[in-house]
């Protein structure tokens, strides 16, 4: 952040650019409750809102393909102007529960399509020696946007109306904006793909398939977006409400344990800078967040609850970091975009597994149905340990090119 200007003005525009998603997300999710008053059309919006991840793989083989801050400038200015034409809809009264729809898909496709190009640009300004490092700087400021964003949101509605709340908000995009212009000659495409979209993304895949610590990585990804994540975004008001005994601000007090913790986890993970055996934490680490949350979902008491919340802040950052600092240092540098869309695919299938986990809950609720599914998730920590003993090993210090067989295919 000292020495190096350019991730500098990336990480501010992460900054700006993820309070904006945060904030426009809460202000837009309220205004389509207002228009609705639907359970169901609610969960129809965040659904839509969330659908682009589903385009990872062939967000990634464009990163791959294009100059990712060129990319990231595109996406940027694409937000900006969607949310405005939103804003002077819900300013002038007609913000329909169709216009509040197509506001959700296009942040959504604003974000999520452009979250490889982000990532893999962090490498090309840092390198593999500082890129633990700067994933964790990225991480905290991720956290920090999580706890800030939504609240400003409500903050702004309560003080100005929605439809004024957005236009505020839609300064951060302009901000994030701002900063990505001094890097537009940075980002330049690492290697010329000639093929299309669908062979880049089909040799992708098969080179990622081949390389068996890369594909351990996703591995992880996967079984923590199935079995843990779906409860951390979706259950914990019910928690709160049926488990604790908590009203509203008690709710806000669990979240902000574990935006706290996760900020501190992410600052220790920076301060531990290029440090060896970055899979065993993630590997290890990432197993020790599901106990914590298979013990969160039989804990009765507030005091325990808001301690166990801030641990699993804590170890959150060894499995958000790491991941896609492993996925980075395991992978070729032509792969790096494909890569990190297949990890976006990963994210993808939340939405899905939280309407089965959701209807798990509704059978055996919320408490069994958390425990289980963080019980498995420790349980597929130990196996894939045992299928790829070497990645508890591996800190990326000593790197080995693939080789030139595979390289051709990539």
């Amino acid at each position: 952040m000292r020495e190096n200007r350019p991730f500098r003005l990336l990480w501010f525009s992460n900054l700006f650019f993820f309070g904006g998603v945060w904030t426009q997300t809460l202000v837009l999710g309220w205004l389509a409750w207002e228009t609705t008053h639907s359970d169901f059309l609610l969960a129809v919006f965040g659904a839509v809102r969330l659908a682009p991840l589903l385009l990872g793989p062939f967000a990634g083989a464009f990163a791959d393909r294009h100059n990712r801050v060129r990319l990231l400038v595109i996406a940027c200015s694409w937000a900006l102007a969607a949310v405005s034409v939103v804003a002077t809809l819900a300013s002038l009264g007609r913000a329909s529960y169709g216009v509040l729809l197509v506001g959700g898909l296009a942040l959504g496709l604003a974000q999520s399509p452009s979250q490889p190009a982000r990532a893999s640009l962090v490498l090309d300004l840092v390198g593999r020696q500082n890129l633990s490092n700067a994933n964790a700087l990225n991480s905290m400021a991720l956290n920090m946007t999580q706890v800030i964003g939504p609240a400003a949101g409500g903050l702004l509605i309560n003080a100005l109306g929605a439809p004024a709340a957005l236009w505020v908000s839609t300064i951060w995009y302009a901000v994030s904006l701002v900063l990505l212009l001094p890097l537009r000659g940075l980002g330049q495409v690492v290697h010329e793909h000639t093929g299309s979209s669908v062979r880049m993304v089909v040799s992708g895949l098969r080179a990622i398939c081949r390389n068996r610590m890369a594909a351990t990585v996703l591995l992880v990804t996967l079984a923590a977006n199935t079995l843990v994540w779906p409860i951390a975004q979706s259950f914990i008001p019910v928690f709160a409400q049926e488990s604790l005994g908590l009203d509203a601000a008690g709710l806000g007090w669990l979240l902000t344990c574990s935006g706290l913790g996760g900020l501190a986890g992410s600052l220790v993970i920076a301060w531990l800078g290029d440090f060896r055996f970055k899979g065993g934490l993630f590997v290890f680490g990432t197993a020790a967040w599901g106990a914590m949350w298979a013990l969160f979902a039989v804990s009765r008491s507030p005091a325990a609850s808001f301690v166990l919340m801030t641990a699993i802040g804590v170890l959150s950052a060894a499995f958000g970091v790491l991941q896609t600092t492993l996925l980075l240092m395991t992978t070729d540098v032509r792969l790096h975009g494909r890569a990190l869309g297949v990890q976006e695919l990963a994210i993808g299938v939340m939405p899905v597994t939280s309407l089965i986990l959701g209807a798990f809950a509704q059978h055996f609720g919320i408490s069994a149905t958390a425990f289980v599914s963080a019980t498995l998730l420790v349980l597929l920590m130990f196996a894939l340990a045992a299928w790829t003993p070497q990645l508890l090993r591996y800190g990326g210090q000593d790197h080995h090119l693939p080789s030139r067989d595979s390289a051709s295919e990539v």
